[in-house]
């Protein structure tokens, strides 16, 4: 019976995930003084066309806006579901043509390396918007926001607001959506990620503005079900590198 159960529950869980796409979030921090050009080659000439090979495209790969220090990194990738980055993840360690575009970064000297570490999260897109949008190619500013709750139920209620009733208002005000997750590992959890896009800040500002005297948020916000489903949020104002495909 035990056995049973097992099965059902993986069936159970790779159909559900296996409707929504998952992203997994990448964020090198950068060593200063370190050449920088070793960890941008090898994300354009191997990462991103290895996993081109196994059909996960629109990667995106950005820098923050401004001088902030220590300079990060950040690597968007989009897979069709869980197996499917699994799959991916594994399937990296027998690639010949990935390890041989990779070889100057892998030998590359600890003196020399670009970063110590990147850390990786993973998310399950929302029902209501299960894959990603690509952005207009006049985008150049994104805005990546971060959505943390008190605990589970908050983050269930506030990712319930979103698919029925906040996507339509982004829609309206013209904050145009990328994607949404629901983070299932990493840090900050339980919370919630999302990136929206625009031609430049001016346009972020005035539809941003729009939003709040929405005669749909003015009524949802009210409703007692959505109180205290966030209990803060980060903001991270992001611009693609000339080879990020988002």
């Amino acid at each position: 019976m035990r056995k049973t159960f097992l099965i059902i529950s993986i069936l159970f869980c790779s159909f559900s995930f296996g409707q929504k796409e998952v992203y997994e979030l990448r964020t090198y921090e950068l060593n200063f003084g370190k050449p920088a050009n070793i960890l941008f080659d090898y994300i354009e000439k191997s990462l991103i066309p290895a996993l081109n090979k196994n059909e996960i495209f629109n990667i995106g790969v950005f820098e923050e806006i401004g001088d902030a220090m220590p300079k990060k990194i950040y690597v968007i990738i989009p897979y069709k579901n869980i197996n499917d980055y699994y799959q991916t993840v594994e399937g990296l360690k027998s690639d010949e043509d990935y390890k041989t575009a990779s070889n100057i970064y892998m030998k590359t000297s600890p003196q020399d390396f670009p970063f110590v570490r990147y850390e990786t999260s993973l998310f399950i897109a929302f029902d209501g918007l299960p894959k990603m949008i690509k952005p207009s190619k006049e985008s150049t500013v994104f805005e990546l926001r971060t959505y943390e709750a008190y605990n589970e139920d908050a983050l269930q209620r506030k990712i319930k607001m979103f698919n029925e009733s906040e996507f339509k208002i982004f829609d309206d005000v013209g904050l145009h959506s990328v994607f949404f997750g629901e983070k299932i590992a990493g840090p900050q959890m339980p919370c919630l990620t999302y990136m929206i896009a625009f031609k430049d800040m001016e346009e972020r500002n005035a539809n941003w503005e729009k939003f709040g005297p929405h005669p749909e948020w003015q009524r949802i916000v009210q409703l007692p079900e959505y109180e205290n489903t966030v209990s803060n949020i980060y903001r991270i104002f992001l611009k693609p590198l000339p080879f990020s495909k988002l």
